[in-house]
């Protein structure tokens, strides 16, 4: 069971996780988790979980595998629910606003969502549809270039290594913008230019106002205001 910012706990022992409450920047949070809980099956992962994020933030969930990690951002991102407890965003329950909330967000999960009998190119005209946003083939050839994936724009992602499949869901989050990036051990199946692209992703979303969270098993090298959950702390 692990807590951090539970009203449940707050004078049962000291919170080491109070710094998260704290930022330099003035902006009021966006996202904010107030008291959850999580279950899997009859295991308890962790309960009276509370946290803030503001613009430029980044959070990072650490802790060991089967302490909630994977579990909480599918919470976060509202694919599944918590036994007590919300998410917030600007203020409001995020099970409330649904359509608000997902236009404001991207989930990049463990399954990256790339069809693999369609190009990348095709990948991502399709994602833009979906968002309801138009296609620019000049803006999006740009894009995959940017993430290292020239020259393989009209390939079926099926001959794609794992590493270009990771690549063609990075791009996915510049082409359909998202002003909070949830994402799930980000760095796996990337040699070091993909690690390095995603820091540098990761540091321009942070720079323009963006917030993200996410898991990795290595610490985040990243500039900007990062903050750190350990779900593994008792």
């Amino acid at each position: 069971m692990f807590s951090v910012m539970g009203a449940k706990h707050a004078r049962e022992e000291p919170n080491p996780f109070r710094a998260f409450l704290l930022s330099s920047s003035n902006s009021p949070p966006i996202l904010a988790i107030v008291d959850l809980e999580c279950y899997r099956g009859d295991n308890l992962l962790f309960t009276g979980l509370a946290f803030q994020l503001r613009e430029g933030q980044l959070m990072q969930i650490e802790g060991a595998n089967g302490s909630g990690k994977t579990s909480l951002l599918r919470i976060l991102a509202g694919l599944s629910r918590s036994s007590e407890g919300e998410v917030r965003w600007r203020g409001l329950d995020i099970l409330r606003q649904r359509a608000v909330y997902f236009s404001e967000m991207a989930y990049l999960g463990h399954a990256l969502g790339v069809k693999a009998d369609l190009s990348p190119i095709e990948n991502l005209k399709i994602a833009l549809a979906l968002a309801g946003l138009p296609f620019d083939e000049d803006a999006v050839y740009r894009v995959l270039e940017r993430t290292g994936l020239q020259g393989r724009e009209e390939i079926p992602a099926r001959s794609l290594s794992a590493g270009q499949k990771q690549r063609v869901a990075l791009a996915r989050l510049l082409v359909c913008p998202a002003k909070l990036w949830i994402m799930d051990e980000p760095f796996t199946a990337l040699d070091v230019d993909g690690v390095a692209l995603v820091r540098g992703l990761l540091e321009n979303h942070l720079e323009k106002g963006g917030m993200a969270v996410l898991t990795s098993h290595q610490a985040v090298e990243v500039r900007g205001d990062v903050v750190r959950l350990n779900l593994s702390d008792r």
